[in-house]
């Protein structure tokens, strides 16, 4: 006997209420939205609900997490189903992040009648600006002084308690809220996305931002550490109604598009749902602060002393690295995981070892994870590096420089490379430069002096007939790779600062 199972289609499960439940599950969204904003086919569009981008084993697809933040701006509707949703944000106009307590009943009671503490920054999206991100802020900070990267608009927000800006954490503030009370904060960002480019000519593309919000509770000293929730989302912020005129200008471009080219790309939503991450690791950065060695009363400060000997000069602390390796235990890989941003897949990798995900090809990667973080995992398992726009050489040392001098008077056959004749050895020190600008070379070389930027007022380049012309952004761009400078220093005549020369 054959069996036939009828199955109900999908406006008779609708109108039947079999949906009510998943409806009632989707929380916060629908009434972000507000009534018949959305459709059932608008919500299984949204990039947390596509099942190509689960990482996640099947009984752990429906879950709810404890809570959810909605940016009030419209997503882009240029941007592909498979990537992350982009936004687009005015400089300095204030924006609304509702928070929002999706907890199921009895789920974190201990959190019940107590205030969390969430930390709101904006970061660089891009991996390369990630690397770098303390001399980017820090450059920003030269430009802008005074200003700062975001701001809470306070009048504006609704039940936030003791709102906090740290002034030397320039992208970074913080309050407490009741999940239980009605909250939202307007936040303000005063950067704008092509202040980080590489050249500033007019009309280049600005890099993305991520606004990620970081919740903590207290523990058992009353200190908010234990982390109970991170999400974020990604950005772009224009001048003053630039952000509008690009939406119009997307929207514009995918109404020419043909319905088949449609399909391929994310409809435009009123509000941002911030999607899960894992938590950004604190970071404490090396103090830019004088040395005990740094001597204000002589005319010039010194990497070392003698012949320049690697062993008498302080060097910037190497970069950590953070390989993975064979012999990596499965507990391991997993930590290696979350050190690296790819806390979504460490179940889909649960059992995999250091020499497991090693093995694992790119298209392996790609199709395990999708197409952006697919290279991003590929890329940090083989321990791929960016290479630096440009590397150059210098060498500091006043007597050097008088030895150089007299060496290039001698005969050609008394001449030694790497030396004068009595086989002096010259030790010169690599600076890798990304930005290619004039307040990176003076971060980078504050840096090697172990001394703050601000004491070097000036850098110049000597040049024909042992004139100084001031250094610009122009000049380092047309620097030949792997070019080589004797640095001098003179004392600046109106500051305790310096002057840096290159010879």
């Amino acid at each position: 006997m054959a069996w036939a199972l009828k199955l109900p289609l999908a406006d008779e499960v609708i109108e039947s209420g079999l949906v009510q439940d998943f409806d009632a599950s989707l929380s916060g969204i629908g009434q972000e939205l507000g009534a018949g904003a959305y459709s059932m086919s608008d919500v299984l569009a949204l990039p947390i609900f596509k099942q190509e981008e689960s990482s996640l084993p099947p009984d752990n697809e429906n879950e709810i997490l404890p809570f959810q933040y909605v940016l009030c701006a419209a997503t882009s509707p240029a941007v592909k189903l498979h990537d992350e949703t982009l936004t687009y944000l005015n400089q300095g106009q204030s924006y609304e992040i509702r928070m929002l307590d999706n907890r199921k009943l009895g789920e974190l009671p201990e959190i019940n009648g107590k205030l969390v503490k969430s930390i709101f920054r904006v970061v660089f999206h891009d991996r390369r600006l990630q690397y770098t991100e303390h001399q980017q802020l820090e450059g920003w900070r030269w430009n802008r002084p005074g200003d700062r990267i975001l701001d809470i608009d306070i009048p504006m927000s609704v039940g936030i308690i003791d709102p906090r800006a740290n002034p030397t954490q320039l992208n970074t503030v913080e309050f407490l809220w009741d999940p239980t009370k009605r909250t939202s904060v307007f936040i303000q960002v005063h950067c704008i996305s092509t202040e980080f480019t590489m050249r500033k000519h007019g009309g280049e593309k600005g890099v993305p931002f991520r606004v990620q919000i970081d919740t903590f509770k207290e523990n058992e000293n009353g200190e908010y550490t234990e982390h109970l929730h991170s999400a974020s989302c990604q950005i772009k912020v224009f001048k003053p109604k630039g952000a509008d005129r690009k939406q119009k200008t997307d929207r514009e471009k995918m109404e020419k598009r043909t319905p088949h080219e449609k399909e391929k790309y994310q409809p435009s939503y009123e509000t941002t749902i911030l999607t899960e991450c894992s938590p950004w690791p604190e970071i404490t950065y090396v103090n830019n602060s004088p040395s005990p060695g740094f001597n204000s009363s002589h005319s010039s400060f010194s990497l070392g002393e003698g012949n320049g000997s690697p062993n008498h000069q302080p060097e910037p602390p190497p970069p950590v690295s953070d390989n993975l390796l064979p012999t990596t235990t499965p507990q391991e890989a997993q930590q290696w995981l979350h050190r690296n941003r790819f806390s979504t897949f460490t179940r889909l990798f649960t059992n995999f070892s250091g020499a497991d995900l090693l093995k694992l090809t790119r298209d392996d990667v790609i199709q395990i994870c999708g197409p952006a973080d697919g290279i991003r995992l590929f890329n940090a398992l083989k321990g791929r590096m960016v290479r630096p726009r440009l590397t150059i050489y210098v060498c500091q040392e006043s007597v050097q420089l008088r030895e150089q001098q007299q060496q290039q008077q001698q005969p050609p056959q008394q001449k030694q490379e790497d030396g004068d004749s009595n086989g002096t050895f010259f030790v010169y020190h690599a600076i890798y430069l990304e930005e290619l600008t004039a307040v990176e070379l003076t971060e980078k070389i504050a840096q090697l002096f172990s001394i703050s930027p601000h004491q070097i007022s000036q850098i110049y380049k000597q040049g024909p007939t042992g004139i100084h012309v001031l250094i610009s952004d122009e000049m380092i761009q047309n620097f030949q790779e792997e070019a080589c400078f004797i640095l001098d220093t003179m004392k600046a005549e109106t500051s305790d600062s310096y002057h840096v020369i290159l010879k």
